[in-house]
């Protein structure tokens, strides 16, 4: 019986991974949305200020159905808030909505990550899709041009993956600034945001581990293969 050995020792400790860091960042954003921040201003209110004061007029925030849906688009300029950050007035939904405006801001002022980032997307979804495949049938028939299309293919997503860390960080960083420069946030509201801000920072780390364990593993199995 064939043993993916690769399988195990690579795929498996970062789906692990991902697992815990999804219960982390759900138990984490729990927690801080039953504490209502002192101003008591919702995440709508929170972003749309923190929106002003970078002199930025030309995104909409909108309300988006689900749960950890928060995101901004770029193609549109619109920032959307999940219900659980939108109207609600907790120091999770202000820390939430501030790091989605930090993606506005770097994408008002140009951050070279971001643009990156955009860039790389229609290929990432290629990637992510049609790479694993195309390398799979490349190892079955062993068609080597198919196999090194597949593991480039997704390489490129792989390269999305990555790119994503810095724009995240960065975002939350924004975040954290602007909340406690502009008053928004008190120092100990600020330690419950970054609290909110690293959980969801690790869902990130754990996805794009997730994606070079997958990558390397493509490239062992080709290797082994050939040989």
């Amino acid at each position: 019986m064939y043993i993916d050995i690769y399988y195990i020792i690579l795929i498996v400790p970062t789906l692990l991974l991902s697992i815990w860091s999804q219960i982390k960042v759900k138990s984490t954003f729990a927690s801080y949305s039953q504490k209502i921040n002192s101003r008591g201003i919702t995440g709508a209110q929170a972003a749309a200020y923190l929106l002003r004061v970078n002199n930025i007029n030309d995104v909409r925030i909108e309300r988006v159905s689900g749960s950890l849906t928060d995101h901004y688009d770029p193609s549109s300029k619109v920032l959307r808030l999940s219900e659980s950050v939108y109207g609600k007035t907790s120091i999770a939904a202000v820390g939430v909505a501030a790091h989605e405006t930090g993606h506005a801001i770097q994408h008002a002022v140009g951050y070279g990550p971001l643009v990156l980032r955009s860039t790389l997307v229609p290929v990432a979804n290629i990637g992510s899709s049609a790479g694993p495949v195309l390398a799979l049938l490349g190892i079955i028939f062993s068609w080597n041009f198919l196999l090194n299309l597949g593991i480039l293919l997704f390489g490129c997503a792989v390269l999305f993956y990555l790119v994503t860390l810095p724009v995240e960080f960065n975002a939350s960083s924004r975040a954290v600034a602007i909340l406690g420069k502009t008053g928004v946030m008190s120092p100990q509201e600020l330690s419950g945001v970054k609290k909110v801000l690293s959980a969801a920072a690790l869902t990130y780390v754990a996805s794009a581990l997730t994606a070079v364990a997958n990558l390397l593993r493509l490239i062992l199995i080709s290797r082994d293969r050939r040989n």
